[in-house]
């Protein structure tokens, strides 16, 4: 039984390291050159905020998404919409609509969650030190409205060597025309 653990251990890393060299190379932390239709990506030094009430954010999101984005919560791997998704296009802020990240810089991680390796602009996402269920972990947070997307990590693939690990119910997703 120890022998078929392992065994199913070494498949699914090396399963997850060949899917991070697959990774797209594009490193450009702007907006996309060919954006979908309706697609809003304000200037990060003049943006302003979206506050609401909590009951606001219930009424908005559900409670599904008001526990991940409002109450810092995460979805089970492997359950949300958007984990194993190939589709091209902008992945947004569920709370705020604020474009985050390109398909073109999603991979597989093979964690269960949707992975990025950079967002569309590096001041759309704030970062947080979070020292919940005992680790040192780096929290992503929507810039705009404060929502909790997920975390940093340092193992992704090149160019940028991060994964941005992010929950589905976080995210809506507009497709590329």
């Amino acid at each position: 039984m120890k022998h078929l653990f392992l065994s199913v251990a070494l498949i699914l890393a090396l399963s997850a390291l060949s899917n991070c060299n697959q990774a797209q190379t594009k490193v450009s932390g702007t907006q996309p050159s060919n954006p979908p239709a309706g697609l809003e990506f304000p200037d990060p030094k003049t943006m302003s905020k979206v506050e609401k009430s909590d009951e606001e954010w219930l009424q908005q999101l559900g409670k599904p998404a008001f526990y991940v984005l409002r109450q810092a919560g995460t979805e089970r791997a492997f359950t949300g919409d958007y984990w194993n998704s190939k589709e091209q296009g902008i992945y947004c802020c569920a709370g705020c609509r604020l474009p985050l990240f390109d398909s073109a810089t999603k991979y597989d991680s093979g964690t269960g969650w949707p992975s990025y390796y950079q967002p569309i602009k590096k001041k759309y996402v704030a970062e947080h030190s979070d020292m919940t269920l005992g680790m040192k972990r780096t929290e992503v947070v929507c810039a705009r409205c404060g929502g909790h997307l997920g975390h940093v990590f340092e193992d992704g693939p090149q160019p940028t060597g991060l994964r941005y690990c992010i929950n589905s119910v976080s995210l809506t997703f507009v497709k590329s025309e």
